[in-house]
């Protein structure tokens, strides 16, 4: 395995919020601009998700504005702050269909999602990229949707896969007590009744806590193997420490909302040993096109972005839907139905290197999983 050194965080939470700004009342189709909203956690134990996932994307954006955008309209990404939280989400959602947005884009996480389904669905506004590999926003089929990123269920069969063919049976599952460790408890579950197997234990962490003593008392009387972890950074960064406390001497898997970068950042040495399923590639190896361009965006950009996961999924989310949006422009003018036929359009291929398929009964553009991990000196093997 090769391995690629990770920086440590170049910027702040507070400088990444300070640079997001204010919401304006301004009409989203004003002055030719394509305005998104992305309601998102940018304080609080899942900030560096959204800070990332953002800035990833603005750097796209803002290299394409400086070409003219699409058709000659720039694309502007208005954010709001939720704290990874259902409800400041709806209400957020809310404000961008009164400010009548061109699209959602970039939402982070299950539970925020799923708050705004009902929403942009009434709203008719389309909703993409979302960070979030849940099944019920996949199934069923809402027009509405699209995914860049594999599922969970993809994620979670590829963890279980690698565990048992280790040899590893004895699997407990660590998640978080809402939508998302939920969606990702299912997924696990159904990898392993697929091989007659069974989980040995379950617990649970709050969402936006980091209380785990109760998790570790049960999970580890259980024994197992590995733990399976569905939890964002901080939560998951707890249990790891409590764990290894307590005497665990097993393996830990996380999927990839879990925030790689954030969760190595928050274990340093502890981290050494730590799996991360990713369903993107590789931010540090640049023998893929994706990659190579993300790298040099970044250094074009003033080295102002961090190269992480995260930020590389927004930098990959952007960059497929400016390929919606131009082939949306190709049919004539750009308006939301034509940006949903236009992104059904792209079909099967490979944008940068990186393969997509969308149709008009499937938005789920990638399976792509690949599995990596933590080194206790800040890398990622992959």
């Amino acid at each position: 395995m090769k391995q690629m050194a990770l920086g440590r965080r170049q910027f702040s939470i507070g400088v990444g919020v300070a640079a997001l700004g204010g919401f304006h009342t301004a009409q989203a189709q004003s002055e030719g601009r394509i305005v998104l909203g992305q309601s998102a956690a940018f304080t609080g134990p899942a900030a560096q998700l959204g800070v990332q996932f953002n800035q990833g994307a603005k750097l796209f954006f803002d290299q394409l504005n400086a070409q003219g955008g699409v058709g000659k309209r720039p694309i502007e990404i208005r954010t709001l702050d939720d704290g990874y939280e259902p409800e400041r989400c709806a209400e957020n959602t809310k404000k961008f269909i009164a400010d009548d947005v061109f699209a959602l884009f970039g939402y982070i996480g299950t539970p925020t999602s799923l708050a705004a389904l009902p929403l942009f669905t009434q709203a008719k506004l389309p909703f993409f990229g979302p960070f979030t590999g849940a099944e019920a926003l996949r199934q069923p089929f809402n027009r509405l949707v699209f995914h860049v990123r594999a599922s969970y269920y993809d994620e979670t069969a590829l963890i279980v896969r690698q565990l048992t063919n280790l040899g590893l049976k004895r699997i407990a599952v660590f998640y978080q007590n809402d939508a998302y460790g939920k969606a990702g408890l299912d997924g696990v579950n159904k990898a392993l009744a697929d091989l007659k197997l069974a989980a040995v234990a379950t617990a649970t962490v709050e969402r936006n806590s980091v209380e785990v003593k109760a998790a570790t008392d049960k999970l580890m009387a259980a024994k197992p193997d590995a733990v399976v972890q569905i939890a964002a950074y901080a939560g998951s960064a707890a249990f790891v420490r409590s764990a290894r406390k307590a005497g665990f001497g097993g393996t830990f898997y996380n999927v990839s909302f879990v925030g790689t970068q954030a969760l190595a950042d928050e274990l340093g040495k502890d981290g050494a040993g730590v799996v991360i399923s990713q369903v993107v590639p590789s931010p540090y190896q640049p023998s893929r096109q994706i990659t190579r361009e993300f790298l040099e965006a970044i250094k074009k950009g003033g080295d102002k972005v961090q190269a992480n996961y995260s930020s590389m999924e927004g930098y990959l989310a952007a960059r497929v839907f400016a390929e919606g949006l131009r082939q949306a422009q190709a049919s004539g003018k750009i308006t939301r139905e034509s940006f949903i036929t236009g992104t059904e359009a792209i079909g099967s291929q490979t944008i940068s290197g990186f393969p997509v398929a969308f149709s008009a009964t499937s938005h789920a553009a990638s399976k792509f999983v690949e599995m990596s991990m933590l080194t206790g000196d800040g890398r990622v093997r992959t």
